[in-house]
């Protein structure tokens, strides 16, 4: 098991680094408490890949990658322009949201769940379940990921008060557009 977790948490960790998801929690850190955000993220984070190991454990590697991969493209342009209206929240700029820690446990771990099903971190995890343990896959991917998200929101919390909110908003919203089109073509080429 130990070694399924190792090996597990640094393919995670380092699929994670600079990826999307590690842009969605700095982004989300600037605007949200950081605390609610982590839970958020750990919470979807052991869902998705529980399920990623459940499959991979069950049926190797047979998902269907480039319709997933297209779903999740067209998903992407949708956060893309959902981040670009912006929340209508009535907070002028630089201030935190002071939505309750439960709205922004489900609004982050929603998106977060839709935003990782199909992606490489999934498919990595799906892969390594079906060379490695169940449980020490489970819990070693689900580390990886939370602890190079972790390292985006103390980013995120740092700087946040420093960062234009339009800057970053829009900065977003082009990661999440490139993305997108990204994961589309791949699965079309």
């Amino acid at each position: 098991m130990l070694s399924a977790f190792l090996v597990a948490f640094g393919v995670i960790f380092v699929a994670e680094l600079g990826d999307k998801s590690q842009l969605m929690a700095l982004a989300f850190a600037t605007r949200y408490r950081a605390l609610p955000v982590l839970v958020a993220i750990t919470l979807s984070t052991a869902t998705i890949h529980l399920v990623s190991v459940l499959v991979g454990g069950a049926v190797g590697a047979a998902l269907p990658r480039d319709a997933i991969a297209v779903i999740g493209g067209i998903a992407f342009i949708g956060f893309g322009l959902w981040t670009l209206r912006g929340d209508d929240d009535g907070e002028s700029e630089g201030e935190r949201s002071t939505l309750s820690g439960r709205s922004i446990v489900i609004s982050v771990a929603t998106v977060f769940f839709l935003s990782e099903f199909g992606d490489k971190t999934m498919l990595a995890s799906v892969t390594l379940a079906t060379e490695n343990g169940l449980v020490g896959t489970w819990l070693g991917a689900t580390a990886g990921m939370v602890t190079a998200d972790a390292i985006a929101i103390w980013v995120g919390t740092s700087m946040g008060s420093r960062l234009p909110e339009r800057g970053i908003r829009i900065a977003s919203a082009a990661a999440f557009f490139a993305f997108g089109v990204w994961m589309i073509l791949d699965a079309i080429l």
